[in-house]
């Protein structure tokens, strides 16, 4: 990928948080504003009108009983008290003549005809006989005006009239908007940076870690993340840096795998190809020709079990291992399996002890496969054994499980390396034939058998493998069964100096 896509990748967390998370946030808050900026104003206005409304019923009040005297004048009465009105630096008050001509104000000033006076009509409509509005005047003054109808017998005046202005109450409504506004814009603004450096914090490492981690996708397994924090990032650099010694762990033993496997080929395959030559040539030599077959045979054999190996082990790696399940008897299967190594016993002068019990519960599971099993065990156990060493087979029941224990006194397996002989393409002795994913297989075989395969040892002492199955019912067998002793040959020569496995 190119550094303008790696570029557009990392901006797309940011892209994707302004627009899902900040604009969401910019939003609601935007709309809380005017929401906020509608309720002041509307407190404000409704303030005044109630004030304006206190206002106007005290005038109306006095008007009202000034016209139960038949002896005052009522007009002049009115015109009185609109002209000597004790607010009018802050109200104007106005007396309306009948024919809707504003006759009289408190401060003399005359409206201009182009004036809107809704108010007037809505009160003389209304059923409480008050009306109010807010206009511009024709000087483009705001002011909120208010009309209550009075009528009394004789007079010549219909209603009276209050203009306020608006333009402190519209100072303070934009003062208290500009307030909002800027509470808002912060508010967006500190979520604005902190949001760019908290994803700026996460970026960050995750531009280091893609850049490793495409290293790892090439086999570049040199470089580890730097773990800078101790939160979720952190643990995410520890799984990755762990990944990473696993797979260059991986690795490595695959290397040594191949080249292992390509010299274990290699030497059969040579041992074939010149004793095929040999036979050839020598056909009429019966003890050379007899001696040829038994080593093609042997090959051929040893050639055939690694490949059943590999094809095993790549049935798991991809999941297409199958067991063929049935009720067994796991006494024959392990029987059988140290009768196939009686004819390599006396080359080699180890000890095969075979401890088989009276009876045993039967054991669900693939007979071919467990089989196999024990066979690669006590393959390795005189693999890794020296001439005068002892292997012992030994079954048992306990806890409602037979336990199978395969141990030798061979060389044993260092401290460092037993953690790992269980491991794919793992062997801790390279000078002893062998793929290296026996083991491995085995161990799978089992767990799909619901057991466990445990492997203890001691280098220089021995090697112990416990295989657990779960047994499902008993079998008996005769009573005249005991141990037996079986010296196992071998085609293969053994170094008896080797003292690494």
């Amino acid at each position: 990928m190119s550094g303008k896509n790696r570029k557009n990748g990392r901006h797309s967390i940011t892209q994707h948080w302004l627009r899902n998370n900040l604009g969401v946030v910019v939003g609601i808050l935007v709309v809380l504003e005017i929401l906020l900026i509608v309720v002041v104003r509307n407190y404000y206005y409704s303030s005044t009108r109630q004030y304006l409304t206190s206002k106007m019923k005290i005038v109306t009040t006095a008007v009202m009983n000034a016209s139960g005297d038949e002896q005052t004048n009522y007009n002049s009465q009115i015109r009185s008290l609109v002209e000597s009105y004790d607010e009018k630096d802050k109200i104007e008050l106005m007396a309306i003549k009948t024919d809707g001509e504003v006759d009289v104000t408190s401060s003399g000033f005359s409206p201009s005809e182009n004036d809107d006076m809704t108010d007037y009509e809505d009160a003389k409509k209304s059923d409480t006989g008050i009306g109010t509005q807010i206009y511009k005047l024709s000087t483009g003054e705001k002011v909120m005006a208010i009309t209550s109808v009075i009528s009394p017998k004789g007079s010549e005046y219909e209603a009276l009239r209050m203009l306020s202005s608006m333009k402190n109450i519209d100072s303070q409504i934009f003062i208290i908007s500009m307030i909002i506004t800027a509470i808002v814009v912060a508010i967006i603004m500190l979520m604005f940076f902190s949001g760019m450096f908290f994803i700026k914090s996460i970026v960050i490492p995750i531009r280091s870690i893609n850049s490793i981690t495409r290293r790892y996708a090439t086999g570049d397994f040199s470089e580890r993340l730097e773990k800078k924090r101790n939160d979720e990032l952190g643990e995410l650099c520890d799984s990755i840096n762990y990944m990473a010694q696993e797979l260059s762990n991986t690795e490595q033993m695959k290397n040594e795998f191949i080249s292992s496997v390509s010299h274990e080929l290699r030497t059969p395959l040579t041992a074939i190809k010149g004793w095929t030559e040999t036979v050839t040539s020598m056909y009429e030599d019966k003890e050379t020709f007899k001696k040829g077959m038994r080593v093609i045979t042997s090959e051929t054999e040893r050639l055939s079990q690694m490949v059943e190996e590999l094809l095993d082990f790549s049935r798991i790696q991809d999941n297409r291992l199958t067991l063929v399940m049935d009720t067994i008897d796991i006494l024959a299967e392990l029987g059988e399996t140290v009768l196939i190594y009686q004819e390599r016993a006396k080359a080699l002068g180890i000890t095969l002890n075979y401890y088989e019990p009276k009876m045993l519960p039967f054991v669900y599971g693939d007979k071919n496969r467990l089989r196999q099993v024990f066979i690669n065990i006590v393959d390795n156990a005189i693999k890794y054994s020296n001439m005068g060493d002892t292997v012992s087979v030994e079954a048992y029941e306990e806890d409602n499980e037979i336990c199978i224990s395969i141990s030798d006194t061979g060389m044993g397996i260092s401290k460092e390396d037993l953690p790992k002989v269980k491991t794919k393409f793992f062997k801790a002795n390279h000078t002893r034939r062998g793929s290296g994913i026996g083991l491995a297989v085995a161990d799978e075989i089992i767990q799909r058998h619901g057991g466990t395969l445990e492997i203890n040892s001691e280098q220089g002492v021995g090697t112990t493998v416990m295989i657990t199955l779960p047994c499902i019912e008993q079998k008996k067998k005769p009573d005249n069964q005991a141990t037996v002793d079986v010296e196992l040959i071998s085609s293969e020569p053994i170094q008896n100096n080797d003292n690494v496995q």
